[in-house]
C-alpha cells in the first residue's frame, strides 16, 4: 500500500512538471522514455529466449 501511495505521489509530481514544461521538452522526454522501454523489452525478451533454450 505504501508503494502505491509513493507511486501516485511521484506520478503527480511528474505530471505537474510536464504541465509547466514546453511541449518540445515534453515530447523529447517522452521519446527518450519510449526508446528506453523498447530497449528494455527487447533485452528482456532476448534474455528469456536464451535462458529457456539452455534447459
Amino acid at each position: 500500500m505504501l508503494f502505491l501511495v509513493a507511486a501516485l505521489l511521484l506520478l503527480g509530481a511528474v505530471l505537474g512538471t510536464v504541465a509547466h514544461a514546453p511541449l518540445s521538452v515534453t515530447l523529447i522526454a517522452a521519446a527518450v522514455i519510449a526508446v528506453w522501454l523498447v530497449v528494455f523489452a527487447v533485452r528482456e525478451r532476448h534474455g528469456r529466449r536464451r535462458s529457456t533454450s539452455a534447459h
